[in-house]
C-alpha cells in the first residue's frame, strides 16, 4: 500500500473519529445538564429544607444520621445527594421508629389479617382498634416509603447527570486528540513522497 493511501485513510478516520466524539460530547453534556436541571427544579418545587443543626429532629438521629443531615442544616434540598441523604438518614430512620423495624409490607399484612378478623367479629372494639391503628401505621409507612422511592431516583437521575458531564468531559478531550492527530495526518500527507510504500 501507498504512504499516501494509508495517510489519507488513516486521517479520514481519525477525522471522522473527532467529529463523532465530539457529537457524542455534547449530547453528553446536554443530557447531563438535562438531568441535574430537573432534579434542582423538582426538588426546589418541594421546598424541603433540612432541620438546624441544633434542632430536636436532629438530636433524636443517631449519632451518624445526625452528622450526615448536620452537613446540610438550614438549607433547602436542591441536589440528588441532598435527597438521598434525607432519605437514608432522616425519613428511612423515623420510618424504622414508627412501625418498630417493620416495612410497609409487613404492617399491610398485618391490617389485612386483622380486617379479615374483625370482618368476623364486627362487634370487637379491641380488634377495631387494633385495625385502625395498623391502618394509619400502613399509611404512613406507605407515604415514607413513596417518598423515599422519589428521593431515591432523584440521586439516580443526579448520578447519571454527573456521569454523562464527566463522560462529555472525555469525549470532548478525545475528540480534539483525534482532530489534532488528523490533521497531522493530513500535514504529513503532504510531505511524503507520492510512490513510497509501506
Amino acid at each position: 500500500m501507498k504512504r499516501t493511501t494509508f495517510d489519507k485513510i488513516a486521517s479520514m478516520i481519525g477525522l471522522m473519529l473527532g467529529v463523532g466524539l465530539l457529537i457524542a460530547g455534547a449530547l453528553l453534556s446536554w443530557g447531563g445538564n438535562f438531568a441535574t436541571q430537573q432534579v434542582k427544579s423538582n426538588l426546589q418545587d418541594q421546598k424541603i429544607v433540612f432541620p438546624a443543626a441544633d434542632s430536636a429532629g436532629i438530636k433524636a438521629l443517631p449519632a451518624a444520621d445526625a452528622a450526615a443531615m448536620r452537613k446540610y442544616a438550614g438549607m433547602t434540598m436542591t441536589t440528588g445527594e441532598q435527597a438521598r441523604t434525607w432519605s437514608d438518614h432522616y425519613i428511612k430512620v423515623h420510618m424504622a421508629a414508627i412501625g418498630g423495624g417493620k416495612t410497609y409490607d409487613d404492617v399491610s399484612g398485618e391490617f389485612m389479617a386483622a380486617s379479615a378478623q374483625l370482618k368476623a367479629s364486627p362487634n370487637d372494639a379491641a380488634l377495631s382498634a387494633q385495625v385502625a391503628g395498623l391502618g394509619q401505621l400502613r399509611q404512613t409507612l406507605f407515604m415514607g416509603s413513596t417518598l423515599r422511592g422519589l428521593l431515591g431516583f432523584s440521586y439516580a437521575f443526579a448520578t447519571i447527570g454527573s456521569v454523562a458531564i464527566i463522560a462529555s468531559y472525555v469525549a470532548y478531550a478525545g475528540g480534539l486528540l483525534f482532530l489534532i492527530l488528523a490533521l497531522l495526518g493530513f500535514a504529513h500527507l503532504r510531505r511524503v513522497a507520492t510512490d513510497s510504500e509501506i
